[in-house]
């Protein structure tokens, strides 16, 4: 648990409220104007009282708004710590991320992402835990720091997602002690009972071999050329939480990200976002226009997706968004779309070379 922690008042920031107090009191007490009846002295003595009165407002006003920048430090150092931004390259792939949090004034929201190279490949996970802002910061934690160890250590995906499976039930227990010491566990009544996380994993192997793992998340969209379609549209898992996974966990093949491919991870914040006339933001839609002028870079893919995004909310989403672009650079010859995007068939080598951009 992250807590802030407001610094005591010291010797300095009680200077001046002692001051104005003093002034009040002398005046009071010991200016004979203050005595007096007639009206021009209760004047004198109401704007004495009054620049007393707004001195004070002035200084406690300075203090709040000095401890508010604090906190807001605080929770960008506490985002930078727990969503670090991945790195630009990872193993060949280009890379580029970005989270918008729906609380006006925060830095940190309930969406998760991570991009690791393993010798396993490059593993990553996109999620969004139920709520938003600081609430959630505690969920996405420890569901990415079990994340980090995971995607070292498992050989396989579905071994991953248990991890997080179990990382996420120990955080839940743990947070219903200390919200309810007296309970055994978790009150169903209770907020933390309903926390759950929808979240997918991606594997990306050295040959561009694509394995998933779906847990309640939209699916990315793949970024083929100008086109832009589902990486798959296989039905989900039930979000991790709720419901136990199953026992015959398989990880899911979905083709090959070819050279100049890319993928594009997003929480439903993107999709779900609204205009002032309660019409959907169109994902699928910007992204067309955005690899028209093909190719384009993941940088250039999620600037031009948030821009369209808070031109549609005029600056203000309703929910946490985070997107999370990566575009396959490797070099080496480009495999045949017809053959990786097939039955699981190896696909055919196309001998035109391919150059890396």
């Amino acid at each position: 648990m992250i807590r802030i922690k407001a610094r005591p008042t010291t010797a300095r920031g009680a200077v001046l409220p002692t001051m104005w107090g003093a002034v009040a009191v002398a005046y009071k007490y010991g200016c004979p104007l203050a005595q007096q009846n007639g009206l021009g002295a209760r004047i004198v003595t109401s704007a004495v009282f009054f620049a007393v009165g707004t001195g004070l407002v002035v200084h406690v006003r300075r203090s709040l708004l000095r401890e508010l920048r604090l906190a807001r430090r605080a929770a960008r150092v506490a985002q930078s710590v727990v969503l670090r931004p991945p790195p630009p390259r990872l193993d060949g792939l280009s890379v580029a991320a970005a989270q918008l949090s729906a609380d006006r004034g925060a830095s940190v929201g309930g969406d998760l992402y991570e991009a690791i190279a393993t010798e396993h490949g490059v593993r990553v996970v996109m999620g969004d835990v139920r709520g938003h802002g600081l609430a959630a910061l505690g969920t996405v934690a420890a569901v990415l720091g079990s994340f980090r160890e995971a995607a070292h250590d498992e050989p396989a995906l579905d071994l991953v997602m248990r991890r997080l499976e179990r990382a996420l039930d120990r955080h839940l227990r743990e947070r219903a002690r200390a919200e309810h010491p007296a309970a055994g566990g978790p009150d169903p009544d209770r907020p933390v009972a309903e926390e759950f996380v929808t979240l997918v994993l991606l594997e990306i192997g050295r040959d561009g071999e694509l394995r998933a793992l779906n847990c309640g998340h939209p699916w990315p969209y793949l970024l083929s050329g100008t086109r832009v379609e589902p990486l798959t549209r296989a039905d989900p898992l039930p979000p991790l939480g709720p419901f136990p996974l199953p026992s015959d966990l398989r990880a899911r093949p979905c083709g090959r990200l070819l050279p100049d491919e890319a993928l594009v991870l997003f929480t439903d914040g993107a999709e779900d976002a609204r205009d002032a006339r309660g019409r959907f933001f169109a994902l699928p839609e910007v992204l067309r226009r955005a690899v028209r002028d093909h190719p384009v870079s993941a940088q250039l893919v999620l600037r031009k997706v948030f821009t369209a995004l808070l031109h549609h909310t005029a600056g203000r989403p309703a929910d946490d968004v985070a997107l999370l672009v990566l575009r396959n650079d490797r070099g080496g010859a480009r495999l045949s779309c017809l053959g990786a995007r097939g039955s699981g068939r190896p696909a055919a080598i196309d001998p035109q070379p391919t150059t890396r951009p």
